[in-house]
């Protein structure tokens, strides 16, 4: 007999049965790159993670005969729902054996808690913040997921949802660059040059992390502009950039980060990380000196990137900002010794940008699908 459970975010010992449940699912899994544990019992913790200042959350388990077969976390995400005058619920941390069964029972839970607080959609997966990853993966089941910036989940998926009758709402498509593939067009490529030279923009490079940490403010609020338009955009606090920004500044490289400056003002970025998903694989989702010293010879030692989080201020894509983004893309990969690009979940609305890659020589291989479902 399927249950489902509310588990009690103060109990240590149910808090963690939720987190390591996965762990267990995906353990000969060797697409699969484990978070870290702490992190998602940070997501649970209403005293550590921003989210919770602003909106809240409850966590189900599903037990088949005492044994846990499932989980999901509901959430209303309220600055997203005040910001597109929506009644959204959302849900994130779904995993299932493949049972349709077990997936009704805590899909139907997540739409009882959401329609008990006049909610009138269910949408998901969707994460604490947007570092968290998108979707349910749909296509690329292959290939390894880029670190812990997106979600890795088996085929079977897909088919709980939409026979529980969930239905497509977006697609966030991660697309793959060979460095011999790179082909930025000699118009952007001269444009970017003339940008430069005319002192339309400047290109903010670094070294250190002290120095980066010094524009780490500044960073936040051109994020927090730059996708304005795009489907998952809601204003974050000063909490919620600073919380992200120290978290990515816990495995950035400087050097793979750069800003595009107008007059003095951060207008774009560019946000690249080395792919130490081979090291997070060893580390198994747990923190231990020897596995931080792992992970710093792997940025070094890896010839994979990931480009996550790239943007240009939308009153800045015509001006020449775009064209010396792709230009400053390129030379990261180029010129720190990178055989392959990931640009990671590009949203389906980012239409521009999604032809912009393909027109570099890109390629989609994994594709994310978030779902909606009316309730």
């Amino acid at each position: 007999m399927i249950t489902v459970e509310k588990i009690d975010v103060r109990n240590r010992k149910q808090v963690h049965e939720f987190v390591m449940f996965h762990y267990g699912l995906y353990k000969n899994c060797p697409q699969w790159v484990p978070p870290f544990i702490n992190d998602i019992k940070t997501m649970m913790n209403p005293d550590k993670h921003p989210f919770y200042e602003h909106s809240v959350a409850d966590f189900y388990v599903a037990r088949n005969n005492g044994e846990m077969v499932g989980r999901i976390a509901a959430m209303e995400l309220i600055p997203f729902n005040q910001y597109h005058e929506t009644r959204d619920a959302a849900f994130y941390l779904f995993e299932s054996v493949d049972d349709q069964e077990v997936a009704n029972a805590l899909f139907d839970r997540a739409s009882e808690w959401a329609r008990a607080r006049k909610l009138n959609r269910i949408v998901g997966p969707k994460g604490f913040s947007p570092f968290d990853g998108y979707g349910v993966l749909v296509e690329g089941f292959e290939h390894r997921q880029m670190m812990i910036m997106m979600n890795y989940n088996p085929p079977y998926y897909k088919t709980l949802f939409e026979t529980a009758g969930f239905e497509k709402k977006v697609d966030f498509v991660s697309c793959y660059l060979h460095r011999d593939n790179f082909n930025l067009p000699d118009k952007a490529r001269e444009i970017a040059r003339r940008v430069l030279e005319r002192g339309t923009f400047e290109v903010r490079n670094f070294q250190k992390q002290s120095d980066l940490k010094k524009w780490a403010w500044r960073i936040g609020q051109a994020y927090n502009k730059a996708f304005v338009n795009n489907w998952e955009y809601y204003p974050f606090t000063e909490h919620e950039v600073q919380f992200q920004l120290d978290a990515i500044l816990m495995v950035a490289d400087p050097k793979l980060i750069k800003l595009i400056l107008h007059q003095g003002e951060v207008v774009g970025f560019l946000f690249g990380f080395p792919d130490i998903s081979t090291a997070l694989q060893r580390a198994g989702g747990r923190i231990t000196p020897w596995g931080v010293v792992d992970m710093m010879l792997e940025m070094k030692r890896t010839k994979w990137v990931s480009g996550n989080g790239v943007g240009v201020l939308p009153e800045f894509q015509g001006r020449g900002g775009t064209a010396l983004m792709y230009s400053e893309l390129e030379k990261s990969v180029k010129d720190f010794g990178f055989d392959h690009l990931e640009m990671t979940q590009v949203a389906e609305s980012a239409i521009q940008m999604r032809r912009d890659l393909i027109n570099l020589g890109g390629k989609p291989y994994k594709n994310h699908r978030v779902f909606q479902k009316n309730i």
